[in-house]
């Protein structure tokens, strides 16, 4: 694939999140219609549906043979189908949560795998007026301004995101307690934003050095971690080996190094139900 074809399919994307972002910001203040999915943690509301919708919609206009895999989509009932096909993978607004409590932690993630290789991805957080983007081999920004990792080494003196996830299953949150515990006595300092996606970006542009969880999706990570790697950053499996984006978890750190040490710094890796 050539430089100008993945140059026009970022452009694109960013235009679309643009717009979904829109329709985030006009309805961030105003009260929200809920539902819930999985149990009460895991919320979905109309203006998810509604984005995810114009998104689609959005990319068909012009790429009309490519497939998607949208948050919303699957939720309703359709299967995650990733193949080699130039495939968008979407998350209309990561942080919902975020976005019910009117915290401003919260994004459109837009990302494009070809050959099950992602080769763009866009994180467009409109309340705090910050985009993302990269594009394989082309580096990665935030506002049109390079951005990179910290290159920490040294995992007593990284900050590093961790999240709760919306599982309450009893071994589940006891397992991730204790994962949790390990890391904070072995590190200067976790932080929780409440989005998988604006903690990535956020080791992306070096406000902090790695970021663990188990429980996530190929749609909460996919995007953003096109950003991390253009950035200079590392993108594992939390045991160590490569990345498996429908295996739900992930481990990303601001260097190499650092992700081997944090790695091999948690005590247990839990098996999630796969995408």
């Amino acid at each position: 694939m050539s430089t100008a074809e993945i140059q026009d399919y970022l452009k694109t994307a960013i235009e679309v999140a643009k717009e979904a972002g829109e329709v985030v910001r006009e309805a961030f203040y105003k009260e929200k219609s809920l539902q819930t999915k999985s149990n009460y943690a895991d919320l979905v509301t109309e203006t998810d549906q509604a984005v995810e919708k114009q998104i689609i919609n959005s990319f068909k206009e012009k790429y009309p043979t490519h497939k998607f895999i949208g948050e919303e989509t699957v939720a309703g009932g359709h299967k995650t189908e990733w193949t080699d096909d130039p495939t968008w993978i979407i998350d209309p607004i990561d942080g919902t949560t975020n976005f019910v409590h009117q915290i401003p932690h919260t994004c459109v993630c837009i990302g494009l795998s070809i050959k099950k290789q992602m080769v763009v991805g866009v994180v467009y957080a409109p309340i705090l007026n910050e985009m993302y983007t990269g594009a394989k081999g082309q580096g990665a920004f935030c506002n049109g301004e390079r951005i990179s990792t910290s290159q920490q080494n040294d995992l007593k003196q990284a900050i590093i995101y961790l999240e709760g996830g919306s599982s309450r299953e009893p071994d589940v949150l006891r397992r991730k307690c204790n994962i949790y515990q390990k890391v904070l006595q072995t590190t200067r300092g976790t932080r929780t934003l409440g989005s998988a996606a604006m903690n990535m970006v956020n080791v992306a542009k070096g406000s902090g050095d790695a970021y663990v969880e188990y429980g996530l999706h190929i749609w909460d990570f996919a995007a953003s971690g096109v950003i991390l790697i253009e950035a200079g950053g590392s993108m594992i499996d939390p045991s160590g080996g490569p990345v498996d984006f429908l295996s739900r978890r992930v481990l990303c750190a601001s260097s190499q190094p650092l992700a081997d040490q944090l790695s091999t710094t948690i005590p247990e890796h839990i098996e999630m139900e796969r995408d």
